[in-house]
């Protein structure tokens, strides 16, 4: 919380920390970054457990900051929220689901292991994830998401894999925040619809939640400008909250 924060030289712009997705990188957030005000660091999570993704992301920079994650970048930030709340100064939580795992998603997440183990990346990407990534076809969005999978590559699709089994139910954590929390959705998201983020805004204290019309799961490519201005304005919205940290004199 603010007042935990140590004392010493003012920060008047927080860095805000983008974490991707699954089977995503930097370039996730390439259309939406370079909109946000205050400087922007990216953190990568290839840890094999939550718990390691969160560290991950406390590493990337020191003292308070404002968290944006998408998808498993939130999931693993939830974890940063129970872990350490008082670094955060917000906690922007995009196409991403609070609750534990099913039986369901854990057979799937196996099934997709084994299949890669066996040299099966390609297929399992093209079958299973691509179909769930957007609101229907798209050429080009189809061609730089698989050019983003293929950097990131199945070593590190394992990894998340085998993270994506150690998370646990998160809403008690968003409902422990002070901090101000936005929650963004697309309405067409098939794989984390938006009543999974109401779920989560209806659990913080200070929500905001924006359901952008149109817009699958990976709305930070398809809906760039609208992800943008959600995220912009609400970074805005709240700079006495940001301000009100401090970090120690270098």
């Amino acid at each position: 919380m603010a007042s935990a924060a140590p004392r010493g030289r003012p920060v008047t712009d927080l860095p805000v920390v983008l974490v991707p997705g699954m089977l995503c990188d930097a370039d996730v957030w390439a259309d939406v970054g370079p909109h946000l005000p205050g400087p922007v660091v990216h953190a990568g999570i290839t840890a094999p457990d939550i718990g390691g993704m969160a560290e991950q992301i406390l590493a990337a920079v020191e003292g308070p900051f404002v968290l944006a994650g998408l998808s498993l970048g939130a999931i693993a930030g939830f974890e940063v929220a129970r872990r350490a709340p008082e670094r955060l100064a917000g906690f922007c939580a995009v196409s991403t689901n609070a609750a534990a795992p099913t039986a369901e998603q854990l057979a799937a997440w196996a099934g997709f292991d084994r299949r890669t183990r066996d040299g099966e990346f390609s297929a399992v990407v093209a079958e299973e994830i691509l179909p769930t990534m957007f609101s229907g076809p798209d050429p080009l969005l189809h061609r730089r998401f698989l050019a983003m999978v293929r950097r990131v590559g199945p070593g590190t699709f394992r990894a998340q894999l085998a993270a994506q089994a150690t998370r646990r139910d998160a809403h008690a954590a968003v409902a422990g925040l002070s901090c101000p929390v936005l929650v963004v959705s697309g309405a067409r998201d098939r794989l984390c619809p938006p009543e999974f983020h109401r779920a989560i805004a209806a659990q913080a204290r200070n929500a905001v939640l924006r359901v952008l019309p149109e817009a699958g799961h990976l709305l930070t490519y398809e809906a760039p400008r609208a992800a943008a201005a959600a995220m912009s304005g609400w970074l805005r919205s709240f700079p006495h909250s940001r301000r009100s940290f401090e970090c120690p004199r270098p």
